[in-house]
């Protein structure tokens, strides 16, 4: 049996640094890789602390919802990564602020580090209409 799975790049958002796509579409999903505070314009990280790269990340899980036809509506599961889960509160306001309840189902998880040296990861799952 194969798997219908169609890639989603946006040029709007980081290109992959390894073997993996932004998103895979399978049927009326579209499962997002995590993204991290890479401007895509520059390549590089952001700076300006936890908050300027959550909405960086913010902006480029955008780009790739929008690529996919979706947007931050069509969410239906987050995962945050923190390097510092005492940032929870700071990341938690600039999540918020780009979304409408009803919200996603979400998990917050600390870990030791992060690709780039960034401070946040969010990887994300959401439904295609």
């Amino acid at each position: 049996m194969t798997i219908n799975k169609q890639p989603i790049a946006s040029k709007s958002a980081p290109q992959a640094l390894g073997a993996y796509s932004q998103a895979i579409k399978s049927g009326d999903l579209l499962f997002l890789s995590g993204q991290i505070a890479i401007d895509p314009k520059s390549n590089l990280l952001v700076e300006g602390g936890v908050a300027a790269q959550a909405n960086q990340v913010m902006r480029n899980i955008n780009a790739v919802l929008y690529e996919a036809g979706c947007d931050f509506n069509n969410l239906l599961k987050v995962t945050i990564y923190l390097v510092d889960i005492a940032d929870f509160a700071k990341v938690d306001a600039v999540y918020a602020s780009y979304l409408a309840p009803p919200y996603p189902a979400r998990a917050t998880v600390g870990v030791a580090s992060l690709p780039k040296g960034t401070l946040v990861e969010i990887e994300a799952i959401a439904k295609i209409f």
